[in-house]
Parts: C-alpha cells; structure tokens; sequence
C-alpha cells in the first residue's frame, strides 16, 4: 500500500505554519515542538531534512528558530513531501524492477499511476494549503 508517512505529514504540517507567518520571522523549534505536541527531538529531525533540502533556514541562538526561504507559493506539497518521503512512487517500480511489471500492461498502469500522484502533488502549493487553513480548515494528524 501507498502511504505517506508521519514524517511526511508533519513536514508539511509545520512548512504550512511557517507559511502563515511573515517571511522573515524565525519561528523557535520549541514554539513548534509545543504547538504540534511532538518531541523536540523528532521534530528537529524533520526540520533539519527540510533546511538540507533547502526548503528552510534555521539560525541558533537567542532570535532563533526555522522560517521559510522562499514565498508560501514558490513550494509545492510535493517538494516537501519528496524532501522527506523520497520518490512518491506508488510500487518503488525503480528499484523492484522486472518483479513487479512482468504482466503485460502493468508497467504502463503503474506508471500511470505515478504520473497522477506526482502531477496532483505538484500542483497544490503551499499557499493554497496555508489559505485553507486560515478559512477554518484545521490540519490534524
């Protein structure tokens, strides 16, 4: 089965709360740790992956904290999720190979499949999602 993971979702959870906030204000990682009810340490790692990824900045120290690099509509929820995730590839077709797409028509089927995923992720971007949060839409994991 295709999943996203936790990891995932509270990357793009926390990419959607930086988003609402001005562009060039930090926001602490304890602040975030304390809004999401998750573990400093856990969220940290996500974070880390994100500024790697070069989708943030982080900066120590009294002002410190995360904040977004670019506008809220330069992301996609895909390059976050790809950032984390790896390829959103629905049956890891790449590394399984001949296993999975023997039968005639699978490969095209899975491709096919991939190509909806990635087209549907890479089309919603994070101010969009930012902006359904602001009309009430609460993101829940």
């Amino acid at each position: 089965m295709f999943k996203i993971s936790t990891r995932g979702q509270y990357a793009l959870m926390i990419m959607t709360e930086l988003a609402a906030q001005p562009q060039n204000k930090f926001i602490p990682l304890k602040v975030l740790s304390h809004r999401h009810n998750l573990s400093v340490k856990y969220l940290e790692q996500i974070l880390i992956q994100l500024s790697k990824s070069g989708l943030l900045e982080g900066t120590r120290g009294a002002n410190g904290g995360y904040r977004l690099v670019k506008k809220a509509g330069e992301y996609t929820a895909g390059e976050i999720l790809r950032s984390v995730e790896g390829d959103l590839n629905p049956c890891n077709i790449a590394t399984r190979g001949n296993n999975i797409v023997k039968d005639k028509g699978n490969l095209s089927f899975w491709k096919d499949f991939e190509n909806a995923i990635n087209t549907f992720v890479d089309s919603i971007t994070l101010e969009k999602i930012a902006e359904q949060n602001k009309d009430g839409f609460m993101y829940y994991i």
